[in-house]
């Protein structure tokens, strides 16, 4: 997602916004996301809105958020 709050998210605290299949479970997202960018993750926190699932991405802090932004064109 691209929105301002996600940006700053990005910048301040190393967190990605993503949307996920709402059947997904937490373990699945980490291992896919880890799997697919090459990068680990600290935790991830999910939330459903409009029928949609959301999760934020904290990535460790030797694996900057900005790159991943960066290279999937978010920014």
């Amino acid at each position: 997602m691209t929105t301002e709050k996600a940006v700053r998210m990005i910048e301040l605290d190393n967190v990605l916004t993503i949307s996920a299949d709402k059947r997904m479970s937490k373990p699945e997202i980490k291992k896919e996301f880890e799997e697919l960018f090459g990068v680990k993750i600290e935790g991830i926190n999910t939330f459903i809105r409009l029928n949609k699932k959301y999760a934020y991405v904290k990535l460790n802090a030797k694996n900057p958020a900005i790159d991943i932004a960066t290279k999937v064109g978010m920014i």
